[in-house]
C-alpha cells in the first residue's frame, strides 16, 4: 500500500470538511510531484468556487476563485464527464473573467478528477503538473484513491448543529439564526436610496465614510458574477410579490470576497407599485464546519439573542438570553414573550417593541434588567419571517461613557472658563477688576473658596485684592516683609508654583507659621508667582476649604492662568497709577470748596465715571462778583482722559478771568468759544453760565450745548427755562443768546452736566424728568431734605446714579439757594453832574451809615466817595448815581454814563495827578469797575468794623508819600463846600 494512502487512512473519522480537503490536496501534490493544486466545489448561481489551494500564488488562483460550472475549464469538465481530465497548458486554460493580462499556468498542464457525494458530483480536485507532463496510469490511480478517501471522510464529517425546532421555525429561520451578525437594510425602490444599520455596514465591509446611501453602494461590493442574477431575483420578487432570497459574494476590505445571504419582502402603494424593500442579511459559508462554528458562537455568545414569530412567540434564545429571562429554552419555547414575568417587570418594553415592529425598521434603546440593576441595550431587527432581539449589557459601557462625557464636559467647561477669564482680563482695567475676574472665572471650576493677590512694594508684600478670607487674617499678612521660609516669598523668590494639599503639609513645611492656616480658615493652597516681562512682582494664591490634591492637569492649568493674571495685573497697575495721577490732577482743578456768599448758599457734587473709565472734563464753579452778584458755572469737556481734564482746567481758569472782568454772560461765552476753537487738538465743550444779581433778583443765563438749569421755587414747583439751544463751544457761531428770569428769594438753581441725567439706558428727557421728580419730592413733607443742600445733593445723585450701577460718564451737580438783598440793606441816590455832587454824596453816606450803625466807617467811606464822585464829575458824564449795599462788607458804587474805564498807574514825585486810584486801593479791601446797560460802575468794598474799631483812615493810608495830613484836612473841608477837587485826582 502506498505510504501516503496509509497516512491518510490513519486519519480518524469525524474530521471537518476543510481539513479533509487540505490533507487530500497536500498528499496529491506531493505524490505526483506537482507544482500545486486546488479544490473547487459547487456553489450558488451555477458557479464553482475555490475552497482550498496548495503551492499556488494568489496571482494564479484569483481568476479561478469563481468559475462557471458549465464552462470548458478542467474542473467544470470533470463534473460533466464524471472522469479525470488532462488539460495541457498549450490550450490556454484560463477562466473567461481572467482577461488577456492573466498569468499563464506554469508546467505542462492541469490534471483534474471529480469529487462525488453519493451519485452527485460536488466538485473537482486539480493539480498543476511540472515538466513530467500528464500523470501516469499509476498516478491517475493514486488520484482516484485520494478522491475515494475524500468522499468517505466527507460522509463522515460532523453535520451542522440544530439550534431551532424545525417543525416550528422552518429551514429559513434556522439558516438565519445560525449566522451572526445580522444586518438590516431598507431600499427605496423608486429613488434608489439605501439605508444600512451598523450591523449591515460591518456585514458588507463598508465604512460609514464611504457609504453614500445609494443602491450603488451595494452594487459596488457584490461580485461581478453575482450581481446580474441577484438583481434578476430581486426583480422577479418585486413583480411576483414574493420573498426575495439570494446568496452572493461581497468584497471584503482586504480585497477578498465572502458569501452573504439576504432575505427581504417589498411594500407596495395603492397603485400596486413597489415602494420599499426591507430585509436582513447575514454571512453565509458553504463550509458546514463554519456554519456549525457560527451556530455554537450564537448559542454561547455573551450578548443575549432572542427570536420571535409574528405573534411574539419565542422561537429561539441563547444562553445569555436564558439568564436574562430567568428561564431555559425548553421552559419558554413557544410562549408569548410578554407573558414572561421577567419581561413584565420592564416598563414600556412591550409598547416600544411593538412600535418598532410596526414601523418595520430596526430600533434600539436602553432598559434596566429586572432584579439585577444592570443596564441592557435592546436592538430589535424586523425580518421577513421573524423578529430578532439582541440584548447587550452596557452597564460598564454607559458608565464609562458617562465618565468620559463628564470629563469632557468638565474639560469643556474649564476651557470655556479660561476663555471667559481671558475675555474678562482683556476688559479689566484696574487691579480690582482683575481680582474680581479671577474670583468669578477661576474659583468655581476648581471648587476653590479663596483667592488672594499680593504684589511687592519695596521689600514688603501688600494685598491687592482677596475673596473668601477673614478681614483680620488679611490685615495680619498685609505688608509682610521679605523673609525666608514663608510660602508667599518662597514662591516669588523661586519663581515656581507651590502646591500644599493639607494643613499638615503646610505646618510640616513651615513650622513657624502653624497658626496661619487656622487664621485663614483654609486647608489646601496653590501659590503661583506673578511674572510679567521676566520680572516676578507678586503672588496669586488659590485656596480650598478641604484638603485637595491637584492633578497634573489642574496644576498646569493654574500655572497658565497665573501667567494670564500676571499680564493683566501688570497692565492694571499701570492704569491704576495713571488713573490716580489723573484723579489727583482733576481734584486739583476743581474747587476745593464753595465760597460763603450773601447772594447764595450752595452745595456741589462731582461723580467720576465708573470703574475702568478715564477721568472726565466736567466741572462747576461759583464766582463772587461785585454789587451783590454771583456767577454760577457748570461745564463738560467732551471725552475722557488727561487731555480733557487739562482742557477743563484751562476753561475754568478762563471763566474766572472773564468773570472778574464782569463781562455779560453772552460775551463770556463768545470768548470761551474762541478759546476752545483755538486749541490745537479738536476739542468741544458744553457750558452754562448763570449770573445772579441779588439786588434785582434777576438771573441771566447763557449756554452752549448744555442742558438747561432746573429752577425750584420756594413752593416746591420745578421747571426748566426754555432756552434757545446753542452748539457746543468750539462749534458755535457767536453771538450767544442771554435769557433773563426773575428768581424769587429762597429759590434753588440746579445746574448739572449730562452725565447726571443721560446714560446708555436713559434718554436725557427722561433723566431731566426724574431730576424734577426728586427735587419736588425733597420739598414734600417737612422739607428737611430741601433745606439741607448737602442732603439734597446726596438724594439727587443716589436717585439718578445708584452706587451699584457703573456709569460710563462723569457727572457734576451744583445746587444753589439764591438770596435777595433786602431794601433795608440797600440805599441809592442820584447825584448832580457838577462839583456839588461830592458834598452831597458825603452827606448821604454820613446819614446812611449812621442809620445802619456804621459810624466808624464814615470817614473812610466819605473819602472814598469823594474820590470816586470827584473823578466822575471831572472826567465822565451823567447821569450819576450813588448806591450803598450792606452785607458782610460795605459796598460803595458810583454809576455814570461813560464807558471809559479808569486805569491805575504809578505817579512820580513831580506828577500832580495819578494818586487817586492808589488812595482807593489803600482805603478799600478791593475795588473794580464793570459795564452797565447805560455806562459803567466803579465800586469799592470795605470790611464791616466792630464798635471798638478806630474811625477814619488807617495810619498807613495817612502816611502815603507826598500826603500832608494838615493839607488833607483842609482839602476835605473844601470838598464839603464842593468848590474844588482833591489835589492829585487821577484822570480817567
Amino acid at each position: 500500500m502506498n505510504a501516503r494512502l496509509a497516512l491518510l487512512s490513519a486519519v480518524e473519522p469525524g474530521v471537518v470538511e476543510s481539513e479533509v480537503f487540505r490533507l487530500a490536496l497536500q498528499h496529491a501534490v506531493g505524490e505526483l510531484g506537482a507544482l500545486g493544486g486546488m479544490i473547487h466545489l459547487r456553489g450558488p448561481m451555477s458557479a464553482l468556487r475555490l475552497v482550498s489551494a496548495a503551492g499556488l500564488p494568489a496571482a494564479l488562483t484569483r481568476p479561478w476563485e469563481i468559475i462557471d460550472q458549465e464552462g470548458p475549464l478542467a474542473p467544470a469538465r470533470v463534473l460533466h464527464q464524471g472522469r479525470g481530465v488532462w488539460a495541457p497548458t498549450e490550450s490556454g486554460e484560463q477562466p473567461v473573467s481572467a482577461g488577456s493580462g492573466a498569468v499563464s499556468w506554469p508546467g505542462t498542464g492541469l490534471a483534474s478528477v471529480p469529487v462525488f457525494y453519493g451519485a452527485r458530483g460536488i466538485g473537482a480536485l486539480t493539480v498543476v503538473m511540472g515538466d513530467q507532463g500528464e500523470p501516469t496510469v499509476e498516478q491517475w490511480g493514486f488520484l482516484q484513491a485520494v478522491i475515494a478517501w475524500t468522499e468517505e471522510r466527507i460522509r463522515q464529517a460532523p453535520p451542522p448543529a440544530r439550534h431551532l425546532r424545525e417543525e416550528l421555525s422552518g429551514g429559513l429561520l434556522r439558516q438565519a439564526l445560525k449566522e451572526v451578525p445580522v444586518g438590516s437594510w431598507d431600499w427605496n425602490v423608486q429613488t434608489g436610496e439605501l439605508v444600512w444599520d451598523e450591523a449591515a455596514l460591518e456585514l458588507y465591509r463598508t465604512s460609514p465614510a464611504d457609504f453614500t446611501g445609494r443602491i450603488e453602494d451595494w452594487m459596488r461590493i457584490v461580485h461581478p458574477d453575482d450581481l446580474a442574477p441577484t438583481l434578476r431575483a430581486a426583480d422577479r420578487a418585486l413583480r411576483h410579490r414574493t420573498v426575495f432570497e439570494a446568496e452572493y459574494r461581497v468584497r471584503r476590505l482586504d480585497g477578498t470576497y465572502g458569501w452573504t445571504q439576504t432575505r427581504a419582502r417589498a411594500t407596495y402603494d395603492a397603485q400596486g407599485e413597489p415602494v420599499r424593500m426591507i430585509g436582513v442579511g447575514w454571512e453565509s459559508n458553504e463550509s458546514r464546519s463554519a456554519l456549525d462554528a457560527l451556530s455554537r458562537a450564537l448559542r454561547h455568545m455573551s450578548d443575549g439573542f432572542l427570536a420571535v414569530d409574528d405573534h411574539w412567540r419565542i422561537l429561539f434564545l441563547n444562553l445569555a438570553a436564558e439568564h436574562m429571562l430567568g428561564s431555559s429554552e425548553e421552559e419558554v419555547f413557544g410562549r408569548v414573550l410578554w407573558e414572561l414575568p421577567s419581561v413584565q417587570q420592564v416598563p414600556d418594553l412591550e409598547k416600544r417593541c411593538r412600535e418598532a415592529a410596526a414601523a418595520q425598521q430596526p430600533a434600539g434603546f436602553d432598559m434596566e434588567a429586572p432584579n439585577t440593576g444592570r443596564l441592557l441595550h435592546l436592538r430589535l431587527v424586523p425580518g421577513p419571517d421573524c423578529l430578532t432581539l439582541y440584548f447587550t449589557d452596557v452597564t460598564d459601557k454607559r458608565r464609562h461613557e458617562a465618565e468620559r462625557a463628564a470629563a469632557q464636559h468638565a474639560a469643556t467647561e474649564r476651557a470655556a472658563r479660561i476663555a471667559e477669564l481671558t475675555a474678562s482680563l482683556a476688559k479689566a482695567t484696574t487691579s480690582r477688576d482683575v481680582v474680581e475676574a479671577v474670583a468669578r472665572r477661576v474659583l468655581p471650576p476648581f471648587g476653590a473658596s479663596g483667592l488672594l493677590v499680593q504684589i511687592i512694594e519695596g521689600d514688603r508684600l501688600y494685598n491687592v485684592g482677596a475673596v473668601g478670607y477673614p478681614r483680620a487674617f488679611l490685615d495680619s499678612i498685609n505688608g509682610v516683609p521679605r523673609v525666608v521660609h514663608d510660602p508667599f516669598w518662597d514662591t516669588i523668590l523661586s519663581g515656581t508654583p507651590l502646591f500644599l494639599r493639607s494643613r499638615a503639609e503646610y505646618t510640616t513645611r513651615y513650622p513657624k507659621l502653624v497658626a496661619r492656616p487656622t487664621q485663614g480658615r483654609k486647608q489646601a493652597w496653590a501659590f503661583m508667582p506673578l511674572t510679567a516681562s521676566g520680572h516676578t512682582f507678586g503672588v496669586c494664591v488659590v485656596s480650598f476649604d478641604q484638603p485637595r490634591r491637584l492633578t497634573d492637569e489642574e496644576r498646569t492649568l493654574l500655572t497658565t492662568i497665573s501667567a494670564l493674571v500676571a499680564q493683566a495685573l501688570e497692565r492694571a497697575r499701570l492704569y491704576d497709577a495713571e488713573h490716580t495721577r489723573s484723579q489727583e490732577l482733576q481734584r486739583s482743578l476743581l474747587p476745593s470748596g464753595l465760597p460763603e456768599l450773601p447772594a447764595c448758599t450752595a452745595a456741589a457734587r462731582y461723580l467720576p465715571a465708573g470703574q475702568g473709565m478715564d477721568v472726565g472734563g466736567d466741572w462747576y464753579d461759583i464766582i463772587p462778583l461785585s454789587g451783590g452778584q454771583v456767577a454760577l458755572v457748570v461745564g463738560d469737556v467732551m471725552g475722557h482722559g488727561l487731555p480733557e481734564a487739562a482742557t477743563m482746567g484751562r476753561l475754568r481758569t478762563a471763566v474766572h478771568t472773564l468773570a472778574d472782568l464782569e463781562l455779560p454772560p453772552d460775551e463770556i461765552m463768545s470768548h470761551l468759544n474762541d478759546i476752545v476753537g483755538g486749541m490745537a487738538e479738536e476739542s468741544y465743550a458744553t457750558c452754562l453760565y448763570a449770573l445772579y444779581d441779588s439786588t434785582t433778583q434777576i438771573c441771566s443765563v447763557a449756554r452752549a450745548g448744555h442742558p438747561p438749569p432746573a429752577v425750584v421755587h420756594p413752593d416746591g414747583s420745578v421747571h426748566f427755562p426754555e432756552l434757545t439751544p446753542d452748539p457746543p463751544l468750539g462749534a458755535a457761531e457767536p453771538p450767544f443768546e442771554t435769557f433773563e428770569m426773575t428768581v424769587p428769594d429762597g429759590s434753588l438753581l440746579v445746574l448739572y452736566t449730562d452725565g447726571l441725567v443721560e446714560s446708555a439706558t436713559r434718554e436725557i428727557d427722561d433723566g431731566m424728568a426724574e431730576l424734577a421728580r426728586l427735587l419736588r419730592a425733597a420739598h414734600e413733607g417737612s422739607g428737611e431734605v430741601a433745606a439741607d443742600l448737602e442732603r439734597l445733593c446726596d438724594t439727587v445723585t443716589a436717585g439718578l446714579l445708584p452706587a451699584e450701577d457703573s456709569t460710563a460718564d462723569d457727572a457734576a451737580l451744583l445746587v444753589a439757594r439764591l438770596h435777595a438783598l433786602t431794601d433795608d440793606d440797600m440805599a441809592s441816590w442820584p447825584l448832580p453832574e457838577d462839583p456839588r455832587a461830592a458834598g452831597k454824596a458825603r452827606c448821604h453816606v454820613r446819614e446812611q451809615l449812621h442809620t445802619w450803625g456804621l459810624d466808624n466807617l464814615t470817614p473812610t467811606t466819605e473819602l472814598l466817595v469823594s474820590e470816586l464822585v470827584g473823578n466822575v464829575v471831572r472826567h465822565a458824564k451823567g447821569p450819576v448815581r450813588l448806591r450803598l449795599l450792606r452785607g458782610p462788607e460795605l459796598v460803595c458804587e458810583v454809576f455814570d454814563g461813560s464807558l471809559t474805564m479808569p486805569r491805575i498807574r504809578r505817579a512820580s514825585e513831580t506828577d500832580e495827578g495819578g494818586r487817586g486810584l492808589q488812595l482807593i486801593t489803600a482805603l478799600s479791601r478791593r475795588w473794580g469797575t464793570r459795564y452797565t446797560a447805560t455806562g459803567k460802575c466803579i465800586w469799592t468794598e470795605q470790611p464791616l468794623l466792630g464798635p471798638d474799631s478806630p474811625a477814619g483812615p488807617s495810619a498807613d493810608v495817612l502816611d502815603l508819600p507826598l500826603l500832608d495830613c494838615e493839607e488833607f484836612a483842609r482839602d476835605l473841608e473844601a470838598l464839603t463846600s464842593g468848590d474844588q477837587e482833591l489835589p492829585g485826582s487821577a484822570p480817567q
